[in-house]
């Protein structure tokens, strides 16, 4: 059994949670604090874990269930658990319905409005898996889709959306595409073969990397934006000081004739950001309450 859940969470890469699970909380702090000066009860905060677990589990279970059969022609991907065999199809459907059924489960026990936004986030979640086959934009699409974290975080403590909200969303919109764009640029090869679509194969990978860039400088325009849309302060400050660093350096370590640090790019430099942001913010909020 424990081999199994073991199975299940690399299909799922259960340490990608890393990307959209703090902004998610960090969605839930500014809301609270911005909305109701105050912080989230550890009631939402559950609510909120919980959601996130149902609603990326249902979409990698989903992505790797449509995904199985060119999943199985790509050497990268060919060990993953469906295509090699250690997952069966029935398996990943019950999986993919008890995820959707605690995303439900949570938006109902959080707010009216989380309930009823459901039906653009399941939308999101599904549809995302198909767009490789009709547009080189999916990786905006993914964007979209991930940014729901610290969107749904912010409606989770204030059942509402406002501008501030949205400019996060955003934030994250232009910085997962970003990151996407560049981790797409190691299966351009591949993509062509298969009349798959992405940034790297419209534009080539050097045209690719700096649309990365491009989108962000995107996401630190936005996150300077969320400076003056809220309380934060210097604590906030220093912390995206430190991104903007991780961001460079992201792009520093990838070129279109060296692809060799693309994991450190998209893994490691990735998930510090997301830690990085929500460790400073929370500071500069606890430090906003002490006062």
């Amino acid at each position: 059994m424990f081999k199994k859940i073991g199975i299940f969470l690399q299909m799922i890469k259960f340490e990608h949670t890393v990307f959209a699970l703090p902004f998610a909380f960090m969605g839930a702090l500014l809301g609270s604090v911005v909305m109701n000066d105050s912080l989230p009860s550890w009631s939402q905060i559950g609510w909120i874990v919980i959601a996130m677990f149902g609603a990326r589990s249902a979409a990698m279970g989903l992505n790797r269930l449509i995904d199985r059969i060119s999943d199985a022609k790509n050497p990268r991907t060919a060990g993953r658990a469906i295509p090699a065999g250690l997952l069966k199809i029935g398996e990943v459907v019950i999986f993919i319905g008890i995820s959707f059924f605690l995303l439900f489960w949570a938006a109902f026990k959080l707010n009216p409005l989380s309930a009823k936004l459901l039906p653009i986030a399941v939308f999101l979640l599904v549809i995302y898996s198909f767009t490789k086959r009709f547009t080189w934009a999916c990786h905006l699409i993914l964007g979209l889709t991930i940014a729901l974290a610290p969107l749904g975080g912010w409606v989770a403590v204030t059942g509402s959306v406002n501008w501030t909200s949205m400019v996060f969303y955003f934030t994250i919109v232009f910085w997962t595409a970003g990151f996407d764009v560049i981790y797409s640029c190691q299966d351009v090869e591949f993509d062509l073969k298969e009349g798959l679509k992405s940034i790297p194969v419209r534009f080539g990978v050097q045209g690719a990397l700096v649309i990365a860039r491009v989108f962000h400088i995107l996401t630190a325009i936005g996150f300077v934006s969320l400076l003056f849309l809220t309380d934060l302060s210097w604590w906030y400050v220093a912390g995206m000081i430190l991104a903007y660093i991780i961001l460079f350096y992201e792009h520093y370590i990838v070129s279109p004739s060296d692809l060799s640090r693309l994991q450190t790019a998209f893994f490691t430099m990735n998930g510090v950001l997301s830690i990085v942001v929500f460790s400073f913010t929370l500071i500069d909020l606890v430090v906003h309450f002490k006062k």
